[in-house]
C-alpha cells in the first residue's frame, strides 16, 4: 500500500489475517516482507485477536516456507518459522503453488482493505499510529451483518474467539543475527545498502542483529558499535507538488476536493484555502516557482520568511494573527 509520511509518499506492507467462520478480520502495516517483519507482523495480529488460531492457512512466502509442495514432497518450513510456531503452538496447512483459490477469504480481505480503507494513500505519522487505525477501523467494520449468515460478525467473533489458544506468558523475541563483511571506507552492507559503522575496518567482520525496523552492528567482541534504524524505514518518495500545483492552476476551484490537499503541510494549506480563486491561483504560481529551489517540508517551515519576504504584508495577511492559532488550529501537531 501507499502512504504519506512527513510530506511524502511511502511504501506499506499490510499483513492481513481473516477468519473464515466469524468473516472478522485484523491487518497490520510493516516496513517490509522480511522474516523479521513477518513474524513481528504475527505477534501483533495474535495480540489483536485476544489468541493464536489452531490452524493457520499460508501461501508460499518465503520467510515461512523454504521448499513449496510438489507431486511427491510436503512443503518445508524455515527453521526460524518453525521455532515461532513450537513457541504459539498453532498447526500450519500450506497452500499448494499457484492456488489462491485455497485461501479465498484472506484473498478478498486483501481487495477488501484496499477499496474500504486505501481508497487515497492515508497520513502516516507513525506505523504504530496506523496500526492502531486500522485496528480501530476493523473493530468497527464488524458491525454489519456477515454476508451469507445474516448474523452480526461481532457476535460471530465473539463466538469463535473462544476456540483460539491462549496467548503464551513469556514474549517470543523476534530478530535475526548475520555476520557481514566490512571495506576500508568503513562500510557494511545490510538491507541491499551500505551502512558506514565507525570503528567497524578495526575487526575483520562484525554481526548485524536485525530487529523488523531497527538493527544493532555489533563487534566479534560483543561491543555495539552502531544502532540505527533499517535502511527500509526511511525510504520515501516525494509528492510531485510542482505538476500537481500547475493543475490546481488550471482549475483553482478544485483544489479543497483534491486527494492531495489533505496531505499539504499546514501553512501551505491555510495560505491556499483563500476564496478567492484569483488570489488562490496567484500563490499557486508563487509556490511553484518555490519548489524549483525548496521542497514543500522547507517551504513550511520557512514559510513566513520565503512569503512574507518578498512583500511586508502579502495578499493582507495578518502574521501575527496567524501565529496566535494553536497548532491543531492550523493542522499540524506539536
Amino acid at each position: 500500500m501507499e502512504v504519506v509520511k512527513d510530506g511524502e509518499f511511502m511504501d506499506t506492507h499490510v499483513l492481513v489475517m481473516s477468519y473464515p467462520h466469524s468473516n472478522a478480520a485484523f491487518a497490520v502495516p510493516l516496513p517490509s516482507e522480511n522474516q523479521e517483519c513477518f513474524l513481528h507482523g504475527l505477534k501483533l495480529l495474535f495480540s489483536q485477536s485476544g489468541g493464536i488460531p489452531r490452524r493457520i492457512r499460508i501461501d508460499n512466502l518465503t520467510p515461512a516456507v523454504k521448499k513449496v509442495r510438489s507431486i511427491t514432497e510436503e512443503a518445508k518450513l524455515t527453521d526460524a518459522f518453525i521455532q515461532f510456531q513450537n513457541h504459539y503452538g498453532f498447526e500450519v496447512q500450506v497452500c499448494n503453488p499457484r492456488s489462491g483459490h485455497e485461501k479465498g477469504s484472506v484473498e478478498n480481505k486483501v481487495g477488501y482493505f484496499r477499496y474500504n480503507f486505501f481508497t487515497t494513500s492515508p497520513v502516516m505519522n507513525s506505523i504504530e499510529e496506523l496500526t492502531e487505525t486500522l485496528r480501530v477501523q476493523l473493530q468497527n467494520d464488524r458491525q454489519r451483518l456477515h454476508y451469507e449468515k445474516e448474523v452480526m460478525i461481532e457476535d460471530l467473533w465473539n463466538k469463535e474467539i473462544s476456540y483460539l489458544l491462549e496467548l503464551p506468558s513469556e514474549d517470543y523475541p523476534v530478530f535475526k543475527e548475520v555476520e557481514a563483511k566490512v571495506n576500508k571506507f568503513n562500510e557494511a552492507k545490510i538491507d541491499s545498502t551500505l551502512i558506514h559503522i565507525p570503528k567497524a575496518s578495526n575487526y575483520p567482520f562484525i554481526y548485524f542483529v536485525l530487529y523488523w525496523d531497527k538493527f544493532k552492528a555489533v563487534s566479534p567482541d560483543g561491543e555495539i558499535l552502531l544502532e540505527d534504524f533499517r535502511p527500509y524505514m526511511n525510504k520515501k518518495r516525494a509528492i510531485p507538488w510542482v505538476s500537481i500545483f500547475k493543475d490546481w492552476i488550471r482549475k483553482p476551484r478544485v483544489v479543497p476536493y483534491s486527494r492531495y490537499q489533505k496531505y499539504l503541510p499546514g501553512r501551505v494549506n491555510d495560505y491556499l484555502m483563500v476564496d478567492d480563486l484569483m488570489v488562490r491561483k496567484e500563490r499557486l504560481l508563487e509556490l511553484v516557482n518555490l519548489l524549483v529551489t525548496h521542497d514543500m517540508k522547507r517551504i513550511n517551515e520557512e514559510f513566513y520568511d520565503l512569503i512574507s519576504g518578498k512583500n511586508e504584508n502579502p495578499f493582507g495577511l495578518d502574521w501575527s494573527e496567524y501565529d496566535s492559532l494553536a497548532p491543531l488550529e492550523r493542522g499540524e501537531s506539536s
